[in-house]
């Protein structure tokens, strides 16, 4: 067996250009939707980020509230620009990448966006409101990997979901979306301290990989035929390669793809799907200033 590469630049794409055309609209009512990022530090990694969203936006024709903050910022300080973007109209959603410099409490700026405007879905009033299944931002890797499964044709009513990884940024979530009536998928949670991992990954119609750890599972901890969503992005030393590393997922792509039904790769998989789910979230905000 040799499994459907599910592509995420490709499904990105597609949802992409059904954003545009929504930005569009609102534009032509005389509204543009507008994502304040703010960042901290010189992290490689979340400049990395950051600069990939700006691209999107500008793309998506879509306005850019950025702002770059030296890594000595003070909480006060940020949490007063977190303030100033709450009251900025031209801003519908707010994005503070994380992580924050070990000084700031990630969590009390979290919580001073305002929910309307908390287009990650991090806040504890969005994640309330999406475990009470109320109108709210949903976080945007895990919806991504959802539109992953919806788009790609895998059925997910009745089925077996298994979901290895326990974070509040995807594991957590995933669980509340996949048990939704629209989706009515039987779920179980494992993570790095499970026992006997692979009895329970084999076990899966549906395995989704987001524990952070490289290799962590491999072709035979699949079920035959299974849907195999990666959300792993590890960082592993190849002094070939010309950066020194090399992206690898929680899963190992050259056995696991010989037996399950659909796979997605690392890189190229769940990664775009999360900062288009955020623009999609942006321009849902941006909407609601016509409700």
């Amino acid at each position: 067996m040799s499994a459907k590469i599910i592509d995420g630049k490709e499904i990105a794409k597609e949802i992409r250009a059904e954003i545009r055309e929504k930005v569009a609209a609102l534009v032509a009512k005389g509204i543009t939707p507008g994502l304040g990022v703010i960042l901290v530090g010189e992290d490689p990694a979340s400049v990395s980020y950051v600069t990939g969203k700006e691209k999107a936006l500008a793309e998506a024709g879509m306005a850019s509230f950025g702002r770059h903050l030296p890594a000595n910022t003070s909480q006060e300080e940020l949490l007063a620009l977190v303030r100033a973007y709450n009251e900025d109209p031209r801003i519908h959603g707010i994005l503070v990448q994380l992580p924050l410099p070990k000084h700031i409490d990630e969590k009390a700026v979290i919580a001073a966006i305002s929910p309307d405007k908390d287009v990650d879905g991090f806040t504890p009033i969005n994640v309330g409101r999406m475990l009470l299944e109320e109108p709210c931002y949903l976080p945007c890797t895990p919806n991504g990997v959802i539109e992953l499964i919806r788009r790609s044709g895998v059925e997910t009513r009745g089925v077996h979901a298994v979901v290895v990884g326990r974070s509040n940024i995807v594991g957590k979530p995933l669980i509340n979306l996949l048990i939704r009536k629209s989706i009515n998928a039987t779920v179980t949670l494992c993570h790095t301290g499970t026992k006997d991992l692979a009895s329970y990954c084999k076990r899966a119609d549906i395995l989704i990989a987001c524990a952070g750890k490289a290799g962590l599972i491999n072709g035979d901890m699949i079920k035959p035929g299974a849907c195999v969503i990666d959300v792993g992005v590890n960082r592993v030393e190849d002094s070939s390669a010309a950066k020194g590393f090399r992206l690898k997922g929680d899963v190992d792509f050259d056995s696991a793809s010989r037996v399950a039904g659909w796979i997605t790769p690392v890189p190229g998989g769940v990664g775009p799907m999360t900062i288009t789910m955020l623009l999609a979230n942006t321009v849902e905000a941006a909407a609601r200033r016509l409700k």
